[in-house]
């Protein structure tokens, strides 16, 4: 749908922040909906994460077997965590905002297996699925070596089965690497701005690839509805999983293990701010509940969205959620921000996240480049664009009544960007990345 005049103008004075939405300005929304972990109604608990964790240990002999990227941390499916002070100057300089507190970046543009933030998610969904089908057939107990998942025995036995996922790219990566290394009969349906290189990988690793002509929204309604046709088959679904949801929720516990190795102090009068590059909403939603189960109220999430696809930001302001999408709001959808092109928010996310989450900014796709070109030349790392969202986010915050509404000491706060992804881009492709960024920044 797309709404008329009246519902339209009943919208623009719900919220003036609106006006500046679909006009596809740059804006910082702070939740007012958000509450204190205490007073949260959730579906999922901390429990629900430590279960997760435990079939990630699981299967982490199968992982270090098939996945040799991951023998150093033995089949730990994990990525680093570093301080980036050049990176810090280099923003406070460009923008003009002195940043106080340390910047750290939390590199799952290194993440094994699929190079992105969806590696915990997509992998730990099939690894879940592999090990039910595993023990309803007698095959294995949660008492043996998970190593034998390698075996070829496992794989003629998934053989029998399909599993399909819609995809912008990023999660079909994880969900088709994955799917056909257990020996699974795997479709990923790809949105028309999927990358071609992301399409051709899958192919090689053994991954059936549908092109969809439509964004994310056809994809992943083509793929739901002829996978749920196929006889043995089972479906990934991006806006409605539980299990993608927790394997994202995983990243807390490491991530606490990591801020403890770096004495990096998180409490009342040291918060912890976090910015996430938000899609769908699954991989920030998941990410921003396991943090909040772990730090509770001392930590602060934020979401970053592009100026053209700010499906949660409007889901979340209007309060419906996944009942809207951008285009209702006669915004078009596109953006060069690789897994952010996504038109309506996840149904099962955004219920956490109306609750959890602190806010939301967009940003224009330029800035993705500009931002990419500077961590380049000020650290020597390299993101896909989508993943450097969040270099911007603690000047943006700093700009608002957020630390005054909330009685936070903003020197000495800390703040955590999110690379969710970069790792597997063709160099030929990083280069054309950074050069446009460099570009931009003249």
């Amino acid at each position: 749908m797309v709404f008329e005049k009246k519902e339209m103008e009943k919208w623009l004075q719900h919220d003036p922040l609106m006006e500046k939405v679909i006009d596809l300005q740059p804006v910082v929304w702070l939740n007012p909906k958000k509450k204190n972990v205490n007073e949260t109604a959730l579906p999922l608990a901390k429990k629900d994460m430590e279960e997760a964790e435990a079939l990630w240990i699981r299967f982490a002999p199968y992982l270090a077997k098939e996945f040799p990227a991951t023998q150093e941390t033995a089949g730990i499916v994990e990525s680093p965590f570093r301080p980036i002070p050049q990176m810090k100057k280099a923003v406070s300089e460009f923008y003009g905002v002195a940043i106080p507190g340390e910047l750290y970046l939390k590199c799952d543009n290194e993440l094994a297996i699929a190079g992105s933030v969806k590696a915990r998610g997509g992998v730990y969904e099939v690894l879940y699925h592999a090990e039910q089908l595993a023990l309803k057939a007698g095959l294995i107990s949660q008492e043996d070596n998970y190593e034998r998942f390698a075996d070829d025995e496992f794989k003629t036995f998934f053989s029998q089965y399909s599993i399909g996922v819609g995809s912008t790219g990023n999660l079909g990566l994880s969900i088709g690497i994955v799917s056909a290394k257990l020996g699974f009969d795997v479709s990923v349906y790809m949105s028309s701005d999927a990358k071609p290189w992301k399409k051709q990988l899958l192919r090689e690793k053994g991954a059936t690839v549908h092109e969809c002509e439509g964004d994310f929204g056809e994809a992943i309604t083509k793929g739901r509805k002829e996978t749920l046709q196929t006889p043995n088959a089972y479906f990934v679904d991006d806006e409605k999983s539980r299990n993608l949801f927790l394997g994202y929720s995983v990243a807390a516990f490491r991530l606490q293990k990591q801020l403890e190795e770096q004495n990096v102090a998180v409490d009342a009068e040291h918060p912890l701010f976090v910015y996430l590059p938000c899609g769908v909403g699954g991989a920030p939603g998941g990410i921003a509940f396991g943090l909040k189960q772990v730090f509770g109220d001392h930590v602060h999430c934020f979401f970053v969205e592009p100026t053209h696809s700010p499906s949660v930001l409007l889901g979340l302001m209007t309060g419906l959620k996944e009942k809207v999408c951008v285009q209702d709001f006669g915004i078009d959808n596109c953006t060069e921000g690789d897994g952010l092109a996504v038109g309506r928010p996840s149904s099962f996310a955004s219920s956490f996240s109306e609750q959890l989450i602190s806010g939301i900014y967009t940003l224009e796709d330029d800035e993705l480049f500009k931002l990419l070109a500077l961590l380049a030349d000020s650290e020597n790392i390299y993101v896909e664009p989508s993943a450097t969202a969040g270099l911007c986010g603690p000047g943006r915050v700093l700009n608002t009544e957020y630390y005054t509404m909330n009685g936070l000491n903003a020197e000495k706060a800390n703040h955590i960007v999110w690379a969710t992804g970069g790792a597997l881009v063709p160099e030929e492709d990083m280069k054309s990345f950074y050069e446009k960024g460099k570009a931009l920044l003249k």
